[in-house]
């Protein structure tokens, strides 16, 4: 079976986000990260080189596939902060109509800026999809 191509790594989240070239986008790295943290009580680590991630849980698929993913984590792409939750938690859909600007991906939040969205919720977002793959597959 093929390996994950996206493993932690012992790279630095300080230097990968310090490299980021959009002073706004990269403080908005910085602030994601720490806000994660808090909210999290986590530690980041960089997931290959280019995913902020919190903690990890193993999955496995019914197909057979599994392998290791952050519990919860951010990436910083040319057009959006992507923030990468569990694919579905009892609050997800309600607390997406009250975030503010994103799109949506099947397990990923798209944001332009911090500054679009609502703190509060995007913290009872990230909270809640960790209980969710905390219960889900960590027990």
């Amino acid at each position: 079976m093929a390996q994950n191509k996206t493993v932690k790594t012992e790279h630095s989240v300080t230097n990968f986000i310090n490299a980021i070239d959009n002073e706004a986008r990269q403080a908005d790295c910085f602030e994601l990260n720490s806000l994660i943290s808090n909210q999290t009580g986590l530690s980041s680590k960089m997931w290959g080189s280019a995913i902020v991630g919190y903690a990890s849980y193993h999955y496995k698929y019914e197909s057979g596939h599994e392998g290791d993913a952050p519990l919860v984590g951010f990436a910083s792409r040319t057009n959006a902060l992507v923030l990468y939750l569990a694919v579905d938690f009892a609050t997800k859909k309600d607390l997406l109509q009250k975030i503010g600007k994103h799109k949506l991906g099947k397990s990923c939040v798209y944001i332009k800026q911090l500054a679009d969205v609502n703190i509060n919720v995007l913290r009872l977002m990230i909270t809640d999809s960790v209980a969710y793959l905390k219960n889900k597959y960590i027990g």
